[in-house]
């Protein structure tokens, strides 16, 4: 069976609207630790529409530099504006239009209350195998990661990159590796991903349309929350719920989606996979629904599982009222497997 997976760089401009986003949360969390925030990103040429929500004892008139100071992080700085003129975004010419409100009453009343900001199902997943995620995605990401790094300090690569990998399941060999990355001039890069996926694929593909020079938000919209399936885990489970990179804490899209990570890593055990499914209701702490299923040798076990942790005993158990979103959004290897601040077991 062939099996494919894809990776986005924070380049992209779905994941630089995702990184916008968690830039600002992370400002916000400085000042407020208990900050209630739900902020969407678009991005289009050099311009960056903000909208959404937030509640707390903050100062927001920086909007503007965080936004830039977020672009410069990913590597859009000056430096790079100057390199490639046109074909990119240009961080000295961009223009921010805020649109976040205040949070709606009847939504703080329920998260006051130790209750989910929102409602929602999520699903968490782990598998034999590196990072304990499907083989293939484990790649694409590995891939990716090394193409950023690299063309970050190169002068002709740029950072809007996509890899994506298909292996044969049964002999473990890469059968396709498909690199977009943006390139001033012609370059080989092919050496770098044999030797990036330490095997050598029996097909590579670079650049599929030929040229590829214009990228970011100049070739493409971004929105924040479109790479789900490459933030969780591509096609080997369903995805629940929305985007965690762009909310709060208190939100059940962020730490309901870390949580059933953290339940599947617990519970995988000698399985050869193991999936975890939750729901939230929105101003209650208790879950409405929990399941735990593991697959071994083809057969499927599943246990009910009855969920009444409270969002304030995640988020303190997890450190998730810190400002490490920007950290959890650049590295997609270990996004949502968060280690845990309180060394104590969580009684599940």
């Amino acid at each position: 069976m062939l099996k494919t997976a894809e990776a986005v760089s924070i380049g992209h401009p779905d994941k630089t609207a995702d990184y916008i986003s968690s830039y600002i949360l992370d400002r916000l969390i400085e000042q407020d630790p208990g900050i209630h925030y739900a902020v969407e990103v678009m991005i289009k040429d050099n311009c960056v529409m903000l909208g959404g929500e937030v509640k707390g004892s903050v100062d927001m008139s920086d909007i503007e530099t965080y936004v830039c100071n977020a672009l410069r992080e990913i590597g859009y700085d000056e430096h790079y504006s100057s390199l490639w003129k046109n074909y990119a975004i240009d961080v000295r010419h961009i223009e921010v239009i805020n649109k976040i409100g205040v949070q709606s009453a009847d939504i703080n009343q329920g998260v006051e209350r130790d209750g989910w900001g929102d409602q929602g199902v999520f699903v968490g997943y782990a598998c034999k195998g590196p990072a304990l995620i499907n083989r293939e995605l484990w790649l694409a990401r590995k891939l990716n990661d090394a193409l950023y790094e690299h063309a970050k300090t190169s002068s002709n690569l740029g950072l809007d990159i996509k890899t994506q990998i298909t292996i044969d399941d049964a002999t473990g060999d890469i059968v396709t590796a498909i690199v977009a990355i943006p390139m001033l001039e012609p370059e080989d890069i092919k050496p770098f991903v044999v030797d990036a996926l330490g095997q050598e694929p029996k097909s590579i593909i670079v650049n599929g349309t030929g040229i590829y020079q214009f990228h970011s938000s100049i070739a493409d919209c971004g929105i924040t929350g479109r790479k789900l399936a490459c933030d969780f885990y591509s096609t080997a489970c369903p995805i629940g719920g929305g985007s965690p990179w762009t909310k709060d804490p208190s939100k059940a899209d962020l730490t309901l989606n870390v949580y059933a990570r953290y339940l599947a890593t617990e519970h995988l055990g000698d399985n050869d996979e193991c999936f975890v499914y939750l729901s939230s209701c929105i101003g209650k702490s208790e879950l409405p629904s929990g399941l735990i299923r593991t697959v071994k040798n083809g057969v499927v076990t599943n246990s009910p599982l009855a969920c009444n942790q409270k969002p304030n005993t995640l988020i303190k158990f997890f450190g998730l009222d810190r400002p490490i979103y920007t950290k959890l959004c650049r590295k997609t290897l270990q996004a949502l497997t968060i280690v845990p601040v309180e060394r104590k077991k969580l009684v599940v």
